[in-house]
């Protein structure tokens, strides 16, 4: 089984729903993420602005971001090794690494619709 790293850049959260606009992109990252943790797969995601520990300690990681700066994450290692740089893995990328299909990885929309009334207080 793969060990997965994302070394985010400095962020105020990694679901990508924080700030005026959804970040499309870094829901898609969550979301497989947590299909990989549900399914026991060790996938640990590192953001620079809350953890800097992890990418000065990580000699990997602390060349690159020396060598290029911050432009270079997010970086992802698997098993240790760099296999990406400045971008984030497919869930194509997640599947290989993992052994997982692409398709348990996608967002499911809700099966069932929620009618909700709400009722005001005056």
């Amino acid at each position: 089984m793969a060990k997965i790293e994302i070394f985010d850049p400095a962020m105020c959260c990694a679901t990508g729903v924080c700030g005026p606009s959804v970040d499309t992109e870094l829901t898609r990252v969550a979301s497989a993420v947590f299909s990989l943790q549900q399914k026991g797969m060790e996938v640990i995601r590192y953001n620079l602005g809350s953890e800097p520990e992890p990418f000065v300690t990580n000699q990997k990681v602390n060349d690159l971001l020396m060598e290029k700066g911050p432009e270079c994450l997010p970086v992802v290692l698997v098993n240790g090794e760099v296999t990406k740089v400045a971008d984030y893995p497919t869930n194509e990328e997640f599947a290989e690494w993992s052994g997982v299909k692409v398709d348990e990885l996608a967002l499911e929309k809700p099966k069932k619709k929620l009618n909700i009334t709400l009722n005001s207080i005056n």
